[in-house]
């Protein structure tokens, strides 16, 4: 099939592309390390994206929906995501999120980071077991109490920082 070359001047031309466009990332080999990154819009939209993507790609990688590591991890994305577009906000910047498996397949490594520099994260002390507490300022609480370890760092190639988390699954009997 031969079609006329795209005409980027002409608005309206129709033609379309004789072979289709590749996709954002190429998948890894099989014998690599299961790796996913991407850049979000800084918007609560933005952080959605990230979580259902995040979600997609665990199932991909064998952490089947619904299962506890699945759901935890899903939540950490979720909740460094949101902390990202709340107190990392950078008018114009995005947000990038990397999910990582290590080689052996028994950790993963989310790291989320933002732009903002001056404003770094504090460790979480236990709310008040108020009824009518405050809900917010409870995510970097569930991260520290789903992950097995969490930290932050500045951003290595420019203004911001990293906010990171491991998740390493449960010894399997």
């Amino acid at each position: 099939m031969t079609t006329k070359p795209i005409n980027p001047a002409n608005p309206t031309d129709t033609t379309q592309l004789t072979t289709p466009c590749s996709p954002l990332k190429a998948p890894p080999p099989l014998d690599s390390t299961p790796a996913f990154e991407m850049c979000f819009t800084s918007t609560p939209r933005g952080a959605r994206l990230a979580r259902r993507l995040a979600a997609v790609r665990l199932d991909e990688w064998g952490i089947p929906y619904g299962t506890d590591p699945h759901e935890a991890i899903v939540l950490i994305v979720a909740e460094l995501s949101a902390n990202a577009v709340r107190h990392g906000h950078v008018p114009g910047r995005d947000f990038h999120l990397r999910l990582q498996a290590t080689p052996d397949g028994r950790t993963v490594r989310v790291e989320v980071t933002d732009t903002r520099t001056e404003r770094h994260p504090r460790r979480p002390t236990a709310p008040p077991d108020v009824p009518d507490a405050e809900e917010a300022g409870r995510g970097l609480l569930l991260v520290s109490q789903l992950a097995t370890h969490w930290d932050w760092h500045p951003r290595p190639n420019g203004p911001g920082k990293t906010v990171w988390a491991e998740y390493a699954f449960p010894a399997r009997l």
